[in-house]
């Protein structure tokens, strides 16, 4: 079968309709992959993806709920944030829509739905906190893990920039498409890689690829909140048995290399790979390098289980 081949589908799985596309050769083993806040699965880059194909793996992408094609939660209350940022503070528990293990059992369900009994999974930011925690509940459905540019909820790790926290908090200055776009723009542009700089043209194209499949603010913020909420899994991970990656880069402002290091240094014979000038996104100039990176952990572990 040709490698080229790619299907999409919107399927219902855990109660909610999950957006996802297949890439390559159905027989090769699966690669999923996972993308982080308000990050439709267009955020993955078309080289990586394709690079990823011609290594001879099944590319499994999704867009996770609240984001892209998947179904928008709008049903879920938007609680006041002012009021749970200062409870998060004094250290009490929040009340979210939903939690990242919900988003996580929303994959298991797809996983299930496609009859893939395991899988190679590969998260980035969120994505990665939801990789981390499918390794945790369902470690017979991970033959591997990679968890990149993400942490481990411990609430004592350094937090995100101050730059990049101000520039998140501000909003586009209408629904237009293009205040929309100029939005997205800089807040990528902020929490890129100081060392390797995104062409205007490429960032432009990039944006319009995740903004056109769909992302909105209430989605977002939802999102956002799980993540907020979510426990720190130090203590889960300390206990996995899967062959794991952890990739960072260490200028990454909005999740903080010590977060990725808490996460290799959390899970048992992890393998940490950081990148000099990286920040939070994935750089042409090192997407091959990472791929390399993720294609020598799946194969050096294709074996391990039957």
């Amino acid at each position: 079968m040709d490698n080229s081949v790619m299907c999409e589908n919107v399927i219902n799985v855990n109660g909610v309709d999950i957006a996802y596309q297949l890439h390559g050769n159905p027989l090769h083993p699966t690669l999923l992959l996972i993308h982080g806040l308000s990050t439709p699965l267009t955020g993955w880059p078309k080289t990586m993806v394709a690079a990823l194909v011609a290594a001879n793996f099944q590319v499994l992408l999704l867009d996770n709920r609240d984001v892209g094609r998947s179904e928008q939660l709008d049903h879920f209350p938007i609680p006041n944030m002012g009021w749970v940022v200062t409870k998060l503070k004094l250290g009490l528990s929040i009340k979210t829509p939903y939690q990242l293990e919900d988003m996580m059992h929303d994959v298991i369900a797809l996983l299930d739905a496609l009859n893939l009994a395991e899988v190679h999974v590969v998260g980035a930011s969120m994505g990665g906190m939801i990789a981390q925690l499918m390794a945790i509940y369902h470690p017979k459905r991970v033959k591997t893990l990679t968890s990149i540019m993400s942490t481990t909820g411990y609430k004592n790790l350094p937090g995100i920039d101050k730059n990049i926290r101000e520039t998140l908090m501000r909003k586009p200055a209408s629904k237009d498409y293009k205040d929309q776009a100029d939005y997205h723009i800089k807040k990528w542009q902020v929490i890129g890689s100081p060392d390797y700089p995104s062409s205007e043209t490429d960032l432009q194209q990039y944006v319009a690829s995740m903004l056109q499949r769909g992302i909105t603010v209430k989605g977002t913020i939802r999102q956002m909140l799980s993540i907020m909420a979510a426990g720190n899994r130090e203590d889960a991970l300390s206990k996995l048995d899967i062959p794991s990656l952890v990739i960072h880069g260490d200028r990454d402002g909005l999740v903080n290399l010590a977060g990725g290091k808490a996460t290799a240094d959390a899970i048992p014979r992890a393998k940490f790979k950081v990148y000099p000038g990286m920040g939070h996104d994935f750089p042409v100039e090192l997407i091959p390098s990472i791929v390399d990176d993720i294609v020598t952990h799946v194969n050096t572990h294709l074996g391990d289980r039957a």
